[in-house]
Order: structure tokens, then sequence, then C-alpha cells
């Protein structure tokens, strides 16, 4: 017998409960769904037909009565007739009730009489209609009104006759699908449970045979009689647990032989190299991590206690936001490096870690490497010194030139022709810009010597507002765009250098203009937020995408597809200049809605006023 066989015999008893508990429940459904319908279907429409004649003959009363009183008629005098005519057309034709048929002849019988009547008082003179109406119309009235009362009582007392067999009948049926299906489950189970766990012994048997082996007892065989599924399953199992004894006994050199191949390649790379575990012990490193770290000195376990604080406390931060599910660490330029001291000298270490996964997928672990930047920051710096030199030694002839330039423009050497000083204004315009990427590159080399020095006082943050918007307000005015200004409500002073706050400032207002479509607007404001003022400068502009958010403030970085203006160093030196004043700055953006920069300064602290 195939497993198959055995399933669907275990499933036989449960299909056999569920069949005979549909039968039940279709049959009570059924019977329920009868009852409605005969109680709609016998009764309804001649109740609703007494209701409409009830309605009809009020109308004709009410008409009868003008008539005798001699008042005027309404629009339509002969619907009433036609509806309580046709409505007691359709309750003879319905009768199914027991009494009913003589009930509907003597309403027939009063309605006859009640329409001979109504003639006679219509011609009857008009002195004596109230008198007819009085005598002989009003019986009449009430005799059809009994008659269509006793039939509506008749169909009301039989809908709710059958209303109450239907409940009963409900009743009878659901006590007999809950004994049907108790009865039928009882059973079910039992028969079910007892096949299910003659079909599951062998598989446990199997699961444990598993476990056994997943421990590492390869040794471990399953024995299980039959010729099912189930049989054939352990046979195979049996012969991958020898194949899987036999492999471990023959392929132990090869692991080892495979270990010993990627410590080699670790070992090969001149970088220091340290692979750390979730709870940040050191799984393995090279030689590098070694001799540079001191790690592992006289056999003793390589520990991260052991590394330099400054090394470690990078180290810790690394694994961090690894272990947090960020993915791998890249740093973003060579600030991030560290420098410790090594038999070699000074040396700076720039961090990079790549997360390791477990089967599950989760983070296990961390591989750090420190790649020594030594000589790349002293290219870097070889390279700063370049570009300062260079940059200082063109300011004296770029001040001449744009002086020169300025003369011309002005006609101090003569007359100009008008092409010849749209040219002029053009290189004039040139040198203008010129001359601010200079004074950038003076600014970078200033900061990444570390000889940029901040005159620190107390500042009005509103006055600088105003006068950033003051100094740009040429800039937009000339580039169609709506400038203004938002002080703070209250009189609010920073502690900062003047002069840098106005550059950070000037940057960031000249940044949203330049990217600010002719009639957009920008606006610069600034308000109180905790122990800081924040600045900030919004604009209508073509926005900056997501992915080059956090990007913009870093050293010659424009985002792809802008316009082009300056080497990229304006957001770069604000960011420096506020970093220096232990403040933050940050942007918010949305392609086709503008973006806002802004940053903060810390507030002044306030003096004591004298008692």
């Amino acid at each position: 017998m195939t497993l198959r066989t055995k399933l669907l015999l275990a499933l036989a008893p449960m299909a056999a409960v569920l069949a005979l508990f549909g039968v039940a429940s279709v049959t009570a459904i059924s019977t329920l769904g009868r009852s409605p319908g005969l109680i709609l279907k016998d009764n309804y429409r001649s109740v609703l037909a007494a209701e409409r004649m009830l309605q009809a003959l009020d109308a004709l009363e009410a008409s009868a009565l003008r008539l005798a009183t001699r008042r005027p008629q309404g629009p339509d005098v002969a619907a009433p007739w036609q509806r309580f005519e046709s409505e007691l057309q359709v309750q003879e034709h319905n009768i199914t009730e027991r009494g009913e048929a003589e009930v509907t002849r003597r309403l027939r019988q009063a309605w006859s009489e009640y329409r001979v009547t109504y003639r006679r008082l219509a011609d009857a003179p008009a002195e004596g209609r109230l008198g007819t109406y009085f005598e002989a119309l009003e019986p009449a009235y009430r005799a059809v009104q009994a008659a269509e009362g006793e039939l509506l009582a008749l169909n009301q007392d039989a809908m709710a006759s059958k209303a109450e067999r239907a409940r009963r009948t409900a009743e009878r049926n659901g006590a007999a699908v809950m004994v049907a299906t108790a009865a039928g489950l009882a059973i079910g189970l039992f028969v079910s449970l007892t096949l299910t766990a003659r079909l599951l012994g062998p598989l446990g048997a199997l699961a444990r045979t598993v476990r056994r082996i997943g421990e590492g007892d390869l040794d471990a065989r399953v024995t299980v009689e039959g010729k099912d599924e189930i049989a054939a399953l352990a046979t195979e199992f049996n012969t991958m647990a020898n194949r899987l004894a036999d492999y471990r006994s023959s392929s132990l050199g090869e692991l080892l032989q495979a270990q010993q191949a990627s410590q080699a390649v670790i070992d090969s790379l001149p970088d220091p190299v340290l692979v750390l575990d979730a709870a940040g012990a050191i799984l393995n490193l090279n030689g590098a991590a070694e001799t540079t770290l001191r790690l592992g000195a006289g056999g003793t376990t390589p520990a991260l206690s052991a590394l330099d604080p400054a090394l470690r406390a990078v180290v810790e931060r690394v694994r961090a936001h690894v272990l947090s599910g960020k993915g791998a660490y890249v740093p973003r330029g060579f600030e991030e490096a560290v420098r410790i001291d090594s038999p070699e000298g000074g040396r700076h270490l720039l961090p990079r870690a790549s997360p390791l996964y477990s089967e599950e997928g989760g983070v296990a672990g961390v591989t750090i490497v420190l790649q020594d930047v030594t000589r790349l920051m002293r290219f870097d710096e070889l390279k700063n010194d370049l570009v300062a030199t260079v940059a200082h030694e063109l300011r004296t002839p770029l001040g001449s030139l744009r002086m020169a330039v300025h003369l011309c423009v002005e006609e101090a050497a003569g007359t100009l022709t008008e092409q010849q000083a749209d040219l002029m204004l053009a290189a004039r315009q040139d040198c203008e810009r010129l001359q601010a990427i200079v004074d950038d590159l003076l600014d970078l080399s200033r900061i990444q010597s570390g000889r940029m020095t901040l005159e620190v006082g107390r500042v009005e943050a509103s006055a600088l507002v105003l006068e950033a918007e003051a100094t740009l307000r040429s800039a937009a005015d000339a580039a169609r765009i709506t400038l203004s200004a938002a002080p703070a409500a209250t009189p609010l002073e920073v502690r900062g250098d003047p002069e840098r706050a106005r550059l950070v400032l000037a940057n960031l207002l000249a940044n949203a203009i330049q990217h600010t479509p002719p009639g957009g607007s920008v606006e610069v404001r600034v308000a109180a937020t905790g122990e800081a003022a924040r600045f900030e400068v919004r604009d209508t502009g073509e926005g900056i995408p997501r992915e080059h958010l956090d990007h913009v403030f870093e050293k010659f970085y424009r985002v792809p597809g802008t316009r082009r203006s300056g080497v990229g160093l304006g957001l770069y030196i604000a960011r420096e200049i506020v970093a220096a004043h232990g403040g933050a700055i940050g942007a918010e953006s949305e392609p086709g809605k503008g973006s806002t920069f802004w940053f903060t300064l810390p507030l002044a602290q306030r003096q004591p006023t004298a008692a």
C-alpha cells in the first residue's frame, strides 16, 4: 500500500464527517429558505392589497365628504375607484386561508353597496347631500372598512402562525445538525488519529535519526519496514548517511587545506584585517594586524581591549554600523582616518567593513579592513598645498585683471562700441566667478590645514538674515526671483563669528538663487529651536533627488544634471564653518518642489541681570 493510499484512508473519516455535515446543513437551510417564501407568497400580497384598499377607501370618503359639504373636488376623483377595484380583484384571485373566501365575498358585497350609495349621494340635490352622507354612505363605509379589517387580520394571523412554525422547524433542524456534527466529528477524529499515529510512527523514527546525525553521530541509521514511500525515503537516507560518513573521513584534509589557503590570502594583504563575531570577539586576523596593531603578542589571545583607545573607538563604531543591518561601511573621506603609532612610525588607517552572514541570512560577524592611507594623505596634503599656493598666486594678477576690466566697462580708457561693451561685461562676470573660485580654494586650504580661526562673539541672528537678504537682493532681481527675509519674532542672539556666519548664509542663498527658475521665490528665515537658532533657506527650484542629498555637502560634489557653476566647494565650506561653531547643517528636498537648506548656531548665554 502506497503512502498516498494511507493518507487517503486517514482522511476518509473526516471527509465522511464533512459530507454528513454538508447534507444536514443543506437540508436545514433549504427548509428554512422555503418558509419565508411561503409566508410571503401566501399572505403578504393579501395584506398589501387590504392596506391599499383602505387607503383608496379613505380617499373616497374624503371626496364624499367634500361633495356633501359642497366643497370643490380634487383633480383626480376616479383614481381611488380604480385602485380599490384593482386591489379587490387581486384579493379575489389570492384566496389562501380558510374563511378568506367568505370574507372576500362580503367585502365585494359591501363595496357594491358603497358604490351605489355614493352615486345616490352624487345625484342628490345639494341641500340634501349631507343627510344622505350620514344616513346612507357612512354606514356603507363602515361595512366596507369592517370587511377589510377582517381580511387584514385573517392574513396577519396566518403570517404569525407560519412564522412560529418556521421558528420551531429551524430549532429542530439546528439540533439535528449539531447532533450529526458532534457524532461525525467524534468518530472521524478517532479513526483519523488512529490511522495518523500508525502513519507517523516511521516518520518519528526518521526524525530522531536525522537529529542524531545533525549532532554529529554519522553512524546512526533508521529501520522502516514496508514498501511505501517512507520506507524508500528511509533507504535513501541511510545511503546518504553512509556517503556523508565517507565524505567526512576523506575531506577533512581538504577542509584544512582550504582553511590554510584562505588564511594565506588574508595574510598576503598589506593592510590590517580583523574578523569579529557579533559579540566583538576577534575570530581571525592577518599578519599585518598582528604587526601594526601589536595584537596576539606573546601567544596571548587577541582582544579589542588591546587596541589603541582611538582605534578601538573607530572599530566599535564601524562594527555597530554593520551589525545594525545598514550593510557594508564605506568611509566618506580621509577625515575618518585614525592615527596610530607603529614600529614603522605614525600611520593613518582608514576603516572599511563588510558583514559576514550566517546560513539563516543574519549578520553573524564583521570583516574590517584598516587601509593604510598614510602616503595618500601625504599626497592629499601636497595637493592642497599646491592648490593653496596657486590660488594665492592668482589673487594679485586676478585683482589687476578685474580692475582693468572694470575700468574698461566704465569707459575710463575710452568709449566702447556696443559689441565691445557686451564682451567686457561678460569678461567682468567671468572675473567675478573666477574670484569666487579662488576665494573658495583659499578657504578650503585654510580649513584643511587647520588655520581657520573664528572670532566668536554675540551676534543678532535677525541682523544676519537681513544683511544676507540685502547682499543678494540685486542677484535675485537680476534672475527675476522673489527674495524675502523672515527675521525672528523676538530678539535672538547667537554665539559665532559674524563674517563666517554671513559667508554661510551667502553661500546658501546664492545656491538657492542659482537653482531657482525665473518667477520662483527664495526665503531666508531664522527661529529659536531649543538651545540653538535655526537658519533656513527655502526655494521653489528644481529640487535634489534623494540619492544625492547625503553628498551635496561633500568636497567638489555637484548634483548630476544641474547647471554648472563653481567647483562644488560652497556647501562643503559652509558645513565646515558650521561644524567649527558646534552647530549642525542639513538639507531637505523633493524633485520638482524645491529645497530647504538649514543650519544651526548655538544661542548666546544670557547675562544675569543685576538685582
